[in-house]
């Protein structure tokens, strides 16, 4: 059925067909272009001016976290605390996938007892204090590199101020 001669059309044909493709590609990009490419750079039209932009970096205000901390409330915090449920525990020495966080603030780190650390936490501080935990909380990876947590963080300061008011809370 196939015999060489037929093979060689249809190799022959396919050929054709991606040239004829690559050609159409080539004269589109003649015809079309836009001047986008292969160093031609050519200046705006025209430039839209917009009042009240001047294109200059906002200020963020630094606040101090002693100052949240005072106004933060453990009834939220224990709002804030339902997605660690998924790793962690509120109960003394019962360990989940986390550490238990009962009695966390004012620990030592890595205290817990049966449960193994990274290494790059326990390095990282000495006593889980409300601004150590909210460092930490706020983006775990950033605070100590190569921990095991796999979390992205709290990004809102009064979000962290608050579940560490309730952290704090658990514990005599």
């Amino acid at each position: 059925m196939f015999d060489t001669m037929t093979l060689t059309k249809v190799i022959g044909g396919l050929c054709g067909t991606f040239l004829v493709f690559l050609l159409g590609g080539w004269a589109a990009d003649l015809i079309y272009a836009t001047g986008g490419g292969h160093g031609d750079h050519h200046e705006q039209a025209y430039i839209i001016e917009v009042e009240g932009d001047d294109h200059s970096e906002e200020v963020v205000e630094e606040v101090d976290f002693s100052v949240i901390m005072a106004s933060a409330s453990a009834a939220d915090g224990e709002g804030e605390f339902r997605p660690c449920k998924a790793c962690h525990s509120v109960e003394p020495g019962e360990h989940g996938i986390g550490p238990s966080l009962y009695g966390v603030v004012g620990r030592t780190v890595g205290a817990e007892d049966g449960f193994g650390y990274s290494g790059s936490l326990v390095a990282v501080a000495d006593v889980w204090n409300a601004d150590h935990l909210n460092d930490f909380l706020e983006r775990p990876s950033g605070f100590a590199p190569g921990t095991a947590m796999n979390f992205n963080g709290v990004r809102k300061i009064e979000d962290r101020a608050n579940l560490i008011a309730y952290l704090d809370s658990l514990d005599d």
